[in-house]
C-alpha cells in the first residue's frame, strides 16, 4: 500500500503523539468518503474505512515488536512492560484522535446529522440507556468487556492486526455516547455542552482507559503471535518463547480489565452527578 511507505518504519516510535493527529485525520477523512459513497448508512462504513487507513503502520509497528521481542533472552515483566510500552502508546493516541473526533461530531452537529451518520452507534445508547445501578452491574460488565477483549485477540491472532476494527468501532461509540449525552443533557438543562463534555469525560475516562488498554494489549498479543507464526516454525525454540511471552501480555490485559470494570462500577454506583447527567439526556 502507499500508506506504508510515506513515512520511515520508526516515526511513530520516535514521536508518538502523531498517532493522535493520524487517528483524527483519519477518523475526518473515512467519515466523509463514507457519507459521500455511502449517504443512506455511512456508520459502520467509515468506522471500515478508518481501520484500513491505520492499517498500514500497525503493521509495520508489529513487525517492530517481533523483532524486539526476537532479542529478548529471558522473560520479566520489567522488559515485557518496557518492550510494549511504546506500541501500546501509540495505539493509545490514535484510539484518543478517533474517540475525540467523534465525540466533538457528537456535541456540535445537529441532530439529524448526528443521527444519520453515527447511527449504529447511537444505538447502542439506546441498548445500554436503561442500565440499573447496582452492583451486581459489575459481573455484567465484567463478562461484556470480556468478549470484546477475546474478540481482539482471536481476530489479531488470524488476521494479524484485524482488531484495529473493534478498537476504532469501541473508540466511535463511546465518543459518540458521550457527547451526544452531554449536548442534550445541556440541551435539556440550558447548560454549556462543552463544560457538561468535560465532567462526563472527567467521570468516564478513567475507566474507558483501562478498557481500551485492555483491548489494545490483547491486540498486540496475538498480533505479535500471528506475525511471528508467519515468520518461524510452529515447534522451534524461538515460537515458544514469542508465545508464552504474549501468553503473559494477554494474561496482564485480563487483569487490567477486571481492574476497568470494578472502577466502571464504582462510578456508576456512586457518582450521581453522572447519572443525573444520562437521565437529563434523555429527556429531550
Amino acid at each position: 500500500m502507499v500508506l506504508e511507505h510515506l513515512f520511515p518504519e520508526d516515526w511513530l516510535e520516535k514521536k508518538a503523539w502523531y498517532a493522535f493527529l493520524l487517528g483524527a485525520g483519519y477518523s475526518i477523512v473515512a467519515i466523509i468518503i463514507a457519507k459521500t459513497l455511502f449517504p443512506s448508512d455511512p456508520a459502520l462504513v467509515a468506522v471500515a474505512f478508518t481501520s484500513l487507513l491505520i492499517l498500514p503502520e500497525l503493521y509495520k509497528l508489529f513487525s517492530i515488536e517481533e523483532r524486539i521481542e526476537d532479542k529478548e533472552k529471558s522473560f520479566s515483566f520489567k522488559e515485557l512492560l518496557k518492550d510494549n510500552k511504546g506500541f501500546i502508546k501509540i495505539y493509545l493516541y490514535i484510539t484518543l484522535g478517533i474517540f475525540l473526533v467523534y465525540a466533538i461530531a457528537g456535541l456540535v452537529l445537529p441532530s439529524f446529522q448526528v443521527n444519520q451518520l453515527f447511527r449504529e452507534q447511537l444505538e447502542m445508547r439506546g441498548a445500554s440507556g436503561g442500565a440499573t445501578f447496582t452492583a451486581p452491574l459489575f459481573i455484567e460488565i465484567l463478562l461484556n468487556n470480556w468478549w470484546v477483549l477475546l474478540a481482539c485477540f482471536l481476530i489479531s491472532l488470524l488476521t494479524g492486526d484485524g482488531a484495529i476494527f473493534l478498537i476504532t468501532w469501541n473508540a466511535s461509540m463511546w465518543g459518540t455516547i458521550f457527547g451526544v449525552t452531554a449536548r442534550n443533557a445541556a440541551l435539556y438543562s440550558q447548560a454549556n455542552p462543552f463544560l457538561y463534555l468535560a465532567i462526563v469525560l472527567a467521570i468516564v475516562l478513567p475507566h474507558a482507559f483501562l478498557e481500551i488498554l485492555s483491548y489494545i494489549t490483547g491486540a498486540i498479543s496475538g498480533g505479535v503471535i500471528s506475525k511471528d507464526v508467519l515468520l518461524e516454525k510452529f515447534e522451534s525454540k524461538r515460537f515458544k518463547e514469542v508465545f508464552n511471552y504474549n501468553v503473559w501480555l494477554f494474561l496482564i490485559a485480563v487483569l487490567i480489565l477486571i481492574i476497568g470494570a470494578l472502577v466502571e462500577t464504582f462510578v456508576l454506583d456512586n457518582i450521581t452527578i453522572y447519572k443525573d447527567i444520562i437521565m437529563q439526556s434523555y429527556m429531550v
